[in-house]
């Protein structure tokens, strides 16, 4: 245990691997994922963010604004909720930018056939990528099981589509932030994710951290909440982030090409 009370990376990866056991000791295997979780070597800062508008009282023209934003600036994706999907998919047919959406967002206390439900609908309407929400009570009741029989199903209604599981680590305590993280990689989701930006706290470089050990080297990370600034966004990349959920998307690629300009004006590359 370090000095602020938080685990060494020795203890995390004995964690990892009792969480494995155990899980795996109650019948619940490990279900693979061969999609594009990672971040593709030399990707541009743009390809890393997943352009959000989830405020319930956003309007058409915002999404639209925010589609066009995200085919001008070619980020991976635009995530909005499961009633905006046919819009944003209209809107962004020819790019190649992702329409995700939403799932048991966002409490996560959603049944699993709701989430399931979902899930099949937005697929249908033309959703390529979906976050769902852990139903975080029954990980807190120490049913890590119950996380895993929640992404299982909604991984199996994707049909190999990305699914991102949002883990809500401000809720968590540091064991209970490595189970639901190797419970959800247990279930096939694809990406684990920080948080939903709609509770008390958002990504921190230090819950990355812990979510890039349980990811390994093929299932990605995703940094959600509170990512405002050129200089967080790029220490949640340092930290292991694959994927940046943020509605500032387009004022960090800004400050990043404003950033670019100067160092370049000074003879050097950012």
């Amino acid at each position: 245990m370090k000095g602020d009370g938080t685990m060494t990376n020795e203890q995390i990866q004995k964690m990892i691997a009792d969480v494995h056991a155990a899980l795996d000791a109650a019948g619940r295997p490990m279900v693979a994922f061969a999609g594009d979780a990672r971040i593709e070597s030399g990707a541009s800062l743009n390809r890393y963010f997943d352009h959000t508008l989830l405020k319930p009282e956003a309007t058409a023209d915002q999404y639209e604004t925010l589609c066009d934003q995200a085919r001008q600036y070619e980020t991976r994706s635009v995530c909005v909720p499961p009633d905006r999907v046919p819009l944003c998919v209209s809107r962004l047919a020819g790019s190649t930018v992702e329409v995700c959406t939403v799932i048991g967002f966002p409490l996560g206390y959603h049944s699993t056939g709701a989430k399931v439900a979902e899930v099949r609908h937005t697929l249908g309407e033309g959703a390529t990528e979906f976050d769902m929400v852990i139903p975080v009570g029954r990980l807190r009741d120490g049913d890590p099981g119950a996380v895993y029989d929640d992404v299982r199903a909604v991984v199996d209604a994707a049909e190999g589509r990305i699914v991102k599981v949002i883990l809500e680590m401000v809720l968590l305590s540091e064991a209970e932030r490595v189970a639901a993280a190797v419970a959800a990689v247990r279930a096939g989701a694809a990406i684990l994710k920080t948080s939903t930006g709609f509770a008390s706290g958002g990504a921190t470089v230090e819950d990355l951290a812990i979510l890039r050990l349980v990811a390994g080297a093929d299932r990605g990370v995703k940094a959600a909440g509170g990512i405002r600034t050129l200089e967080f966004a790029r220490a949640c990349i340092d930290a292991g982030a694959d994927r940046l959920g943020a509605s500032a998307t387009v004022s960090i690629l800004g400050e990043a090409a404003g950033a670019n300009a100067q160092s370049d004006s000074e003879g050097g590359g950012y």
